[in-house]
């Protein structure tokens, strides 16, 4: 293993200084809620949409997608692949569906459609999704870290979790935002350097990795059976086209970017700029996963190391002093920069969904206290799950987010669905579906997860009736179970009164008249 050079230790402090520098250039316009979270009209379209693309791909990227084409095929890159089919289909309602619905929380929404059992039913589902991926980032960064330069990773933990906190408590949602764009052209070129030099290191060159990795089944999206018992290329096209729906339609971290823009149109341009560019992204780093496994089949792997230090290992002892330092400050500052948005985002939820309900009719400055008060506390629980992380994560990065999204989904792109494409869905029926949905979870979930490590047993064991399918299914399966239950039990009660800018129909009467006019 190599040894850091001076002018990695130089480049490391350089970027992580002009990480915290951009947090206090922002820290005079952080003086109401809405600066501190949303600072609408001052970021231009661009930087959103790289705002967009840095939040989806971070550390989680850079780590995790080699560690899963180190380990097997592509098929866990399927799910970013429905991305952009599901959403350039409807991203051109959803956006000015939340610019006009809601002030700033996304479960607004659902409060106005369906009351507000949907909307803390919704908003806690994301807290507890949010907080697992953000443990996984500061895990996977520990990781690398550890293996890179040998440094405690709970102090890694300790260090990183200090720095995001610093950077939003100062610089809010515009520092993060603008580090964002920093961090995410830092790591695409990272990406860009250690793919050039893998596939110039394979002996044989592109035409040689290609077939190594043919035989060997490190290519393609298979299983292609028609099966939702594993693992297969159906489960992940369908995960995927809800993920897509989940993630650009019901999550604070994303929604929130379509309010700081400055219009309509903006906000969708940042998205299709965001959207257009994950997909590349992502191939890239599970190539570079791939072409790990051919240099390592070549010439040998590490005896003992686990697919996550695989790359890093890869870097201290593959590449030049600089290029090192480089990039273990890339991935310094992306786990720095998407725990921040993170956080910022988790503050918002926290107190316009939570603290607001619970203590009304303060003044905007008592709330932008509690505001800052949270991310603090935020940061430090995210750090103590990425410490349980360390001590007892054995499985695949993306398995653990992947089946994290699934089950803690609870069926919110179905109440979404509901609440956009019918006016008969009301609450009554949308809140027994809910209470099915979360019962059926729970029996998914303990029948199909096994406990102890000699003898594993189910933590609940209902012989044929067992959930057998795929976890990833599980959250499918949840979004279905809400749109099915919470129409036909909406038929039993009275049809609402619904506001027109909640509605697709009325968006699209509307679009309508005004293409007339």
């Amino acid at each position: 293993m190599a040894r850091l050079h001076f002018i990695d230790f130089a480049i490391i402090v350089l970027v992580l200084g002009v990480t915290v520098f951009l947090g206090f250039r922002f820290s005079r316009k952080q003086n109401s809620t809405q600066n501190f979270f949303l600072s609408k009209g001052n970021i231009p379209s661009w930087a959103l949409g790289l705002s967009l693309l840095a939040t989806l791909i971070s550390s989680v990227t850079f780590l995790g997608y080699p560690a899963q084409g180190y380990t097997g095929n592509w098929i866990l890159l399927v799910q970013g692949l429905m991305v952009p089919v599901v959403l350039l289909g409807c991203i051109w309602f959803i956006v000015p569906l939340f610019r006009k619905s809601i002030g700033l929380s996304t479960y607004e929404y659902f409060e106005k459609r369906f009351g507000s059992f949907a909307r803390y039913y919704s908003s806690l589902s994301f807290v507890v999704r949010q907080f697992a991926g953000m443990g996984t980032v500061l895990f996977l960064i520990a990781v690398a870290i550890r293996e890179m330069i040998h440094v405690n990773p709970f102090m890694v933990l300790a260090v990183v979790a200090l720095l995001l906190i610093i950077v939003n408590l100062k610089g809010g949602i515009q520092a993060v935002i603008w580090l964002d764009v920093f961090q995410g052209f830092m790591l695409f070129f990272s990406g860009i350097v250690c793919l050039v030099v893998l596939l110039n290191s394979i002996k044989g060159g592109v035409p040689e990795a290609i077939r190594i990795a043919t035989e060997n089944q490190r290519a393609g999206f298979g299983p292609y059976d028609f099966s939702f018992k594993h693992l297969t290329f159906i489960v992940m096209v369908v995960n995927g086209a809800f993920y897509a729906v989940q993630k650009y339609a019901t999550d604070q971290t994303v929604v929130q970017r379509y309010l700081t823009a400055k219009s309509d149109r903006d906000a969708i341009r940042a998205s299709f700029l965001g959207i257009s560019l994950t997909v590349p992204i992502w191939t890239l780093f599970m190539l570079i996963g791939t072409a790990l496994f051919v240099y390592y089949k070549q010439q040998g792997a590490p005896e003992g190391m686990k697919a996550e230090g695989i790359f890093p290992h890869f870097i201290m002892t593959q590449l030049p002093p600089g290029i090192i330092g480089f990039i273990i400050a890339a991935l310094l500052s992306a786990a720095i920069c998407s725990l921040s948005a993170d956080l910022n985002s988790l503050a918002a939820v926290g107190v316009e969904d939570y603290y607001k309900k619970i203590v009304p009719g303060k003044g905007d400055q008592h709330y932008l206290q509690v505001s800052k008060l949270l991310v603090m506390c935020s940061g430090l629980l995210a750090a103590g799950i990425g410490a349980l992380y360390i001590l007892s994560g054995d499985e695949g990065v993306l398995g653990i987010i992947f089946t994290v999204y699934a089950i803690f989904s609870g069926g919110i792109v179905g109440v979404f669905l509901l609440g956009l494409f019918s006016s008969r869905a009301n609450r009554q029926g949308v809140n027994i579906a809910i209470v099915v949905c979360i019962i059926f979870t729970a029996y998914a979930f303990l029948t199909s997860t096994p406990v102890g490590l000699k003898n594993p047993k189910l933590l609940l064991d209902l012989g044929p009736f067992n959930f057998t399918h795929n976890k990833l299914m599980l959250g499918v399966y949840s979004h279905l179970v809400v749109i099915i239950v919470g129409y036909i039990a909406s038929l039993f009660f009275p049809k609402p009164a619904i506001e027109p800018n909640l509605l697709y129909s009325n968006w699209k009467k509307n679009r309508k008249t005004v293409n007339r006019v």
